[in-house]
């Protein structure tokens, strides 16, 4: 071994002595007091992984994971693990890379590790553990209670009835406000229990006060919703999207239909969707044809990065477009997973993340778009912190280039730990981004967005002299954003705005006016709708893409390569 080797090693032993932390307690009971499930994009300390198969894949993780959180790692075999990252795939291990001798069954970690919750919204952290649906992987069963004594936190269990539940983390998203969402999975593995007993049991042992179940996919083999589905905030679902019929995209469509239909965001506002494409595999085919189903919503935040798994050039060229518009600010990392997906799982299903012993939570709708230039713009917030709050600011700017400008909050309501403060009024067509800081009592200080400055919150001051109020306008306004990329090549987006509900359908011509493509049809709904078309197979040329709705018809022009 050289030097570096050498001091790598050096670093993992103490890494590894260094974390056994106190005993912790295993029960049965929930505590006592709140309990709030965190969302994946809330502060983590650690992400865990089991290293088995996939190696190349789990080097990567770990390669960049190390570089926000603790990366533990479980091992059958830790000096067999070590020399594989350091040797085989050149993976620097700094002191946050943390091995424990630990034999498991499998890699799928996402479904038998343990989520974080804590103890009156932002005290005391305990792990809950559910109990795993893989009977005959006890090895696997027995890793949550690993690396909870690592850490020295508590395990909770819902292992003994009459409270146990069967369940798996990759059919589990919270918004961190006590709403989270399963497919009806967890109706069907919990038979013995009617759903208001299972709801009951979530609310007990995780603070889940609305839990929302959707229908199974048929041709996701596992049905769980991190294969086509992300909860980005409070209020915003990443949804896959299949072409018009195909696959599992009519009962994605029906889900998300029933969810905005039955159910308002955490602020008591409408869902908002962002679409991503669910791309076929290398043979261009998709499930229903036996192919991949691959996913680019199996992804994983890790603080200010989120690890996203990728598959071939010319679909993940538009995957990674999305992700970055929808999180500014993120390090979005791409990284191969054409060789796992055939599996039935990608980045989400192989590690487990573990919030942080000390949040500052802050919970923030973003202003909308306004045409007020008179009268300052008040942002609300809930800062929380358990030694208290001691002072929150608003920052905000014009230009990202320049400085920000800061504005001291108040508090508006201790009860609910709301905050208020204002941005000055801004004349037209200003555009204003902000970010909010909290510091508590203790000394710690948080943002949110978690990666602000870099990233933000934005509305626009717009021009009341301008107001859509025409059919003709809305019409045009649809297409305000062109279809990217353009010239394409493969996998193409076409954004859709929309001011107002719209029956509409969307279809491709080529240039002698023959129907290429019947992309999509239906109701549009506020704000930004994206859909997909493949042009790989194409012949060159110019394509009309052409918008239909009860107000009208719109077209534009895009170039096949």
């Amino acid at each position: 071994m050289n030097l570096k080797q050498i001091t790598n090693a050096f670093l993992i032993v103490l890494s590894v002595l260094g974390t056994q932390l106190s005993a912790q307690t295993i029960s049965d009971i929930p505590p006592s007091g709140t309990l709030r499930t965190a969302a994946e994009w809330e502060e983590v300390q650690a992400l865990v992984i089991t290293w088995r198969s996939y190696p190349a894949i789990l080097a990567e993780i770990v390669r960049y994971a190390q570089e926000e959180c603790k990366v533990i790692i479980h091992a059958s075999n830790v000096a067999a693990a070590q020399s594989a990252l350091i040797n085989t795939y050149q993976v620097p291990l700094g002191p946050n890379v943390i091995f424990k001798t630990q034999p498991s069954n499998s890699l799928w970690i996402r479904d038998y590790g343990a989520n974080t919750v804590y103890i009156n919204d932002v005290d005391s952290l305990f792990l809950l553990d559910w109990k795993y649906n893989r009977a005959s992987r006890v090895q696997d069963d027995s890793i949550p209670r690993a690396y909870a004594r690592m850490l020295g936190l508590n395990l909770v269990q819902t292992t003994q009835n009459p409270n146990r539940i069967v369940h798996t983390g990759g059919n589990f998203m919270s918004n961190g406000l006590g709403q989270a969402f399963s497919s009806k999975l967890i109706l069907e593995e919990n038979a013995d229990k009617t759903e208001t007993q299972i709801d009951d049991i979530m609310q007990s042992y995780m603070g889940i006060d609305e839990y929302i179940k959707m229908e199974t996919l048929p041709y996701d083999g596992i049905h769980h919703i991190d294969m086509h589905m992300k909860l980005l905030d409070e209020e915003t679902l990443l949804l896959g999207q299949y072409p018009q019929g195909v696959a599992d995209g009519p009962q994605i469509e029906a889900n998300m239909l029933y969810v905005i239909d039955n159910y308002l965001s955490a602020f008591g506002t409408p869902f908002k969707i962002t679409r991503i494409v669910q791309p076929p595999d290398d043979l261009n085919r998709y499930p229903n044809q036996n192919g991949d189903y691959r996913t680019y919503s199996n992804a994983i935040f890790l603080n200010k990065t989120v690890l996203l798994p990728l598959y071939e050039e010319r679909y993940d060229t538009t995957a990674l477009r999305i992700w970055r518009e929808s999180l500014p600010g993120y390090r979005i990392v791409g990284i191969n997973c054409d060789d796992i997906i055939s599996a039935g799982g990608a980045i989400h299903c192989i590690t487990h993340s573990v919030g942080v012993n000390d949040p500052l939570l802050i919970v923030h709708q973003p202003l909308q778009d306004t045409y007020d230039t008179v009268n300052d713009y008040m942002v609300e917030a809930r800062i929380q912190h358990r030694s208290g709050i001691n002072q929150a600011k608003i920052f905000y700017t014009s230009d990202t280039l320049s400085p920000y400008v800061q504005s001291i909050m108040a508090v508006l309501n201790e009860a609910t730990n709301s905050w208020s403060g204002y941005i000055p009024a801004q004349p037209i067509n200003t555009t204003i981004y902000y970010y909010i800081q909290g510091i508590a009592e203790s000394g710690k200080t948080q943002v949110r967005p978690i990666v602000a400055p870099e990233g933000w919150w934005k509305f626009d001051v717009l021009d009341s002299n301008s107001v859509i109020t025409g059919k003709a306008e809305i019409l045009n306004d649809a297409f305000s954003r062109p279809a990217f990329p353009n010239p394409s090549k493969g996998i193409t987006c076409i954004p859709v705005n929309s001011r107002i509900s719209m029956t509409f359908s969307l279809d491709v011509y080529d240039a002698s006016g023959r129907l290429v493509e019947h992309v999509a049809n239906g109701k549009t709904y506020s704000g930004e709708n994206r859909y997909y078309i493949n042009t790989q197979n194409w012949s060159s040329g110019v394509y009309q893409i052409t918008f239909r709705s009860d107000l009208g018809v719109i077209s534009q022009g895009i170039i096949v390569k």
